[in-house]
């Protein structure tokens, strides 16, 4: 890890968004640091970025902050390092493959009905405080509220059609990776991550329908791809914590990672109907979850897939780092606009 650009995670330890980032560290072997935050509001530690989005994890490689665990894993794809990338090459069915089962698993529900299957008996469900929080994190919804009969039996239908997709057709042949590679790759976290993070809850799972006993296959491939970064965990050595203080000033004292080069690309429609520019006040946030969380900043660039801009943390001096969130699932408007939200 360079030290003009180090990295830091920001995440708690049993958000299955957070692992997809870790695990993809850990199997490629790129050192990092944690800042560890609580997991409801407040986190001052995301404050003192001047960030008010409240998702985890969120990234920072130097001196540029990302938001988002896609555009995460994106960003460290082209992380430079000795070890090879996860990612399957551009143009190839393998490439479709992987960012077909990053949408499925994202966009597709697929996290939402495993949240249903979580056990009531979970202490998270006896504690009032998280279950405000994620009320105001869905915007109101009860997702982890008490749910009827109805809503389980139709999410572990859906889930179970998730574990009978993957038998039947990507790993029908046997095969000890998604994508018939070597090691697990970012097909892989895609495609594992709510699956791995529903078969560790006991109780989630009833085992008269998704089992070893149905899925045999499914099963021995999340139970593998659990031994492989185990051992990548181990190889890598322990993740030194930082505190919120000392992670802000890590950051504000790095180099950007990204080189100021892209543009607001005119012949975007988004671009033309708010007639941005660079330097133009913007408000960006996610539309899904956790809208009510604001971001407000300077506008760097802005293409079809990302939209870069510059905030000041609350630190001596107030000095400016660069936030970047993608395109997809996220609004973005002009600031002198953003009352009428």
């Amino acid at each position: 890890m360079s030290s003009e650009q180090p990295i830091i995670l920001y995440h708690y330890p049993f958000s299955p968004y957070a692992r997809r980032i870790v695990w993809y560290l850990q199997l490629r072997g790129i050192p990092y640091k944690q800042c560890m935050q609580p997991p409801i509001m407040p986190r001052p530690d995301v404050s003192k970025l001047g960030i008010k989005y409240r998702r985890i994890p969120i990234m920072s490689i130097g001196r540029d902050v990302y938001l988002d665990t896609r555009l995460i894993l994106q960003k460290l794809e082209s992380y430079p390092t000795s070890s090879p990338r996860l990612g399957a090459a551009e143009n190839t069915e393998q490439r479709a493959t992987e960012r077909l089962l990053e949408r499925f698993n994202v966009d597709g529900g697929v996290f939402a009905w495993a949240a249903t299957l979580l056990p009531r008996e979970l202490p998270i469900f006896k504690d009032p405080n998280f279950l405000q929080d994620r009320a105001d994190f869905m915007n109101g919804s009860n997702m982890l509220g008490q749910k009827s009969g109805a809503a389980k039996f139709e999410a572990l239908n859906d889930i179970r059609h998730v574990f009978e997709l993957l038998e039947t057709t990507l790993l029908a042949d046997g095969r000890d990776w998604v994508l018939k590679t070597e090691g697990p790759s970012l097909a892989d976290i895609e495609a594992v991550w709510p699956l791995h993070w529903l078969s560790g809850l006991p109780g989630a799972l009833p085992s008269d329908q998704i089992s070893k006993t149905q899925f045999p296959k499914v099963f021995a491939w999340i139970e593998r791809f659990d031994k492989t970064v185990t051992a990548a965990k181990k190889k890598l050595g322990k993740v030194p914590n930082v505190s919120g203080e000392d992670a802000v000033q890590s950051i504000v004292h790095s180099s950007f990672f990204e080189r100021t080069g892209k543009e607001v690309e005119q012949s975007e429609p988004l671009v033309k109907a708010l007639g941005l520019n660079k330097g133009d006040n913007i408000v960006v946030f996610p539309l899904d979850s956790g809208s009510s969380h604001k971001d407000s900043g300077v506008l760097q660039s802005l293409d079809g897939k990302e939209v870069v801009f510059e905030t000041k943390t609350e630190f001596e001096g107030s000095p400016i780092i660069r936030v970047h969130a993608p395109r997809h699932g996220f609004r973005i408007v002009r600031k002198d606009q953003a009352s009428r939200l």
